[in-house]
């Protein structure tokens, strides 16, 4: 293996990886794909819910064959304290429309999936083997190092995940900021399929989508989630790094109190644990987007810091598809003309600015800002709300007040204000 050179080596097996060596060799390029795990997707543990614009141009339909769970056809939101939850319910048949859906899945199976696809396309995948280092002659990278072995490439593409080791040695990156990263905890708790349609009030193969914000992170930047699949329930929590190591839980223990909440627990009651895992999630958008071409180099997917989080969505999945058909052109292009350097790759990041993308990237940089220096998002208002609604709906036969005095207690403890002033940072920050 020493002594062939590819075309292009990827870095990482992920969801950015396979479908990056995956529409390289189709264009006729020969491809290895290297993955640390035992198997594509053995490490990849993201909450779970793909959106399949961006996979719908490069698989038509992928619904109909790829192992997804189920399709996406009610989102929630919920408001938690320790003993409440006020919660937005939304259901509707558009949310399931070809080209705009999405669907719960389980990467470990999805990603499988993936990588089949781009063994057929001609990809070689080598699995069990860990990247050390990028081979670096006169500044431009030749390729990789896994222990005693040199694999040379004219391209390589770095999707090795969230903290790019790889990137930052070619100081295409620095290191991450806690503020940058949040920590999730997972659960897959499995339940019969019947079970789950009757508490998620859903129909075979269609499923739900559900946030938490308040007490699943202990009042601190972060949330809960739960996504229903085929026969099993992901259920999470996320914790920005730098909020965690001030709070006085653990993450599993956020995680363990989240499941016995008065809200969750007869959900995933009688259900079996059959998965735990842990994983790190940019957080930073725009602001943590490192140097993503160098000589002979592109970084795609987490490693990019590739992931939007507006609160009431999640996406990280569909990003990383977008940027490995970005990086993919770029390469293609790189090709024709036999130039890898880094004036020609940067195609790739003008591919990226034409897209979705980056412009999505670019409309929400403010909000990581907003929603870590606005700790009332995650304890005040989920306990105003709480509050509200209890005052509107309890009747224990003492004298009604008005129902606008009632209202404006709650508000007056967070102040007029301050809600004002969250308020216009949120509008201006979306």
């Amino acid at each position: 293996m020493a002594d062939e050179k590819f075309d292009a080596i990827v870095v990482g097996g992920g969801i950015a990886g396979t479908v990056a060596s995956y529409l390289l060799a189709k264009a006729g390029l020969e491809v290895m794909l290297v993955e640390r795990g035992t198997f594509a997707g053995s490490k990849n543990v993201s909450g779970g819910r793909i959106y399949s614009h961006s996979l719908e141009k490069i698989f038509p339909d992928f619904g109909r064959e790829a192992p997804v769970e189920r399709k996406i056809t009610r989102e929630k939101i919920s408001l938690m304290t320790e003993e409440s939850s006020v919660t937005l319910d939304f259901y509707s048949g558009s949310l399931g429309k070809q080209g705009s859906d999405s669907y719960s899945v389980l990467r470990s199976v999805f990603d499988q999936w993936l990588a089949e696809q781009a063994e057929a396309a001609g990809v070689m995948i080598v699995s069990g083997i860990r990247v050390d280092d990028l081979i670096v002659r006169e500044g431009k990278v030749c390729g990789v190092i896994a222990g005693e072995d040199e694999m040379e490439a004219d391209v390589t593409i770095l999707a090795d995940g969230v903290n790019s080791l790889l990137a930052q040695k070619i100081s295409l990156c620095r290191e991450l900021l806690p503020s940058q990263v949040s920590v999730s905890a997972k659960e897959i708790i499995e339940l019969p399929p019947e079970v789950i349609n009757d508490r998620f009030h859903c129909q075979d193969n269609e499923g739900t989508a559900w946030l938490f914000a308040g007490f699943p992170s202990g009042g601190r930047t972060g949330g809960g989630f739960l996504y229903t699949n085929q026969s099993s329930l992901s259920l999470g929590i996320v914790c920005t790094l730098s909020d965690l190591v001030e709070g006085d839980k653990s993450l599993p223990q956020l995680l363990e109190d989240f499941k016995q909440h008065p809200a969750i627990e007869p959900l995933v009651k009688g259900g079996k644990l059959v998965e735990y895992s842990g994983h790190l999630v940019p957080e930073g958008g725009l602001a943590m987007v490192p140097k993503l071409v160098g000589n002979g180099v592109l970084v795609i997917g987490d490693a990019a810091g590739f992931c939007i989080n507006v609160g009431y969505a999640v996406r990280g999945m569909d990003l990383a598809v977008t940027s490995a058909e970005c990086a993919a052109q770029a390469v293609l292009a790189a090709k024709d003309k036999q130039d890898y350097s880094e004036v020609s790759l940067k195609e790739y990041e003008t591919n990226l600015d034409k897209s979705y993308l980056m412009q999505d990237l670019k409309l929400y940089k403010n909000l990581p800002h907003f929603m870590e220096s606005t700790p009332r998002i995650f304890d005040g208002y989920p306990r105003m709300a709480a509050d509200m609604l209890t005052d509107l709906f309890v009747v224990n036969g003492q004298p009604a007040k008005p129902l606008l005095k009632n209202m404006f207690k709650h508000v007056r403890k967070i102040g007029i204000a301050n809600i004002m002033r969250d308020g216009w940072k949120g509008v201006r920050s979306l």
